[in-house]
């Protein structure tokens, strides 16, 4: 039984070091000095400017939305993928049973743009 977990235990073994010598190595090999102001590297960047972003800055409803909806559509058309690759091993019946997906795909997507959800607001 231990040879056919032998070699994830190796992997695990091997992973959880490089994860601990990641983790220790800045503060052994890093700079000891301390910051002249500590609130300068608290500070984001952003394009080698200052973020005007306040702390309680707050993206709209809509964002979340077409994001959830692109990682949505995203994974769907992934599914399709396998079956481009073998169709002719499936055949037919694959061809059918793909395009009824994308039909109901697209009617998903037609609701959703019917409803305004892809509208930035």
């Amino acid at each position: 039984m231990l040879t056919s977990y032998g070699p994830a235990i190796v992997f695990l073994a091997i992973g959880l070091v490089v994860a601990g010598a990641f983790g220790t190595a800045p503060r052994l090999l890093g700079p000891k000095r301390a910051a002249a102001s500590r609130q300068s590297q608290l500070t984001p960047y952003e394009c080698g400017l200052p973020s005007e972003v306040t702390r309680n800055f707050r993206f709209g409803i809509s964002f979340y939305l077409i994001a959830m909806l692109f990682i949505l559509f995203d994974i769907e058309v992934i599914f399709l993928y396998p079956i481009a690759v073998e169709l002719r091993a499936f055949g037919t019946f694959a061809l059918v049973e793909t395009a009824v997906f994308v039909t109901l795909l697209m009617v998903g997507f037609a609701y959703v743009w019917r409803r305004g959800a892809l509208e930035w607001k």
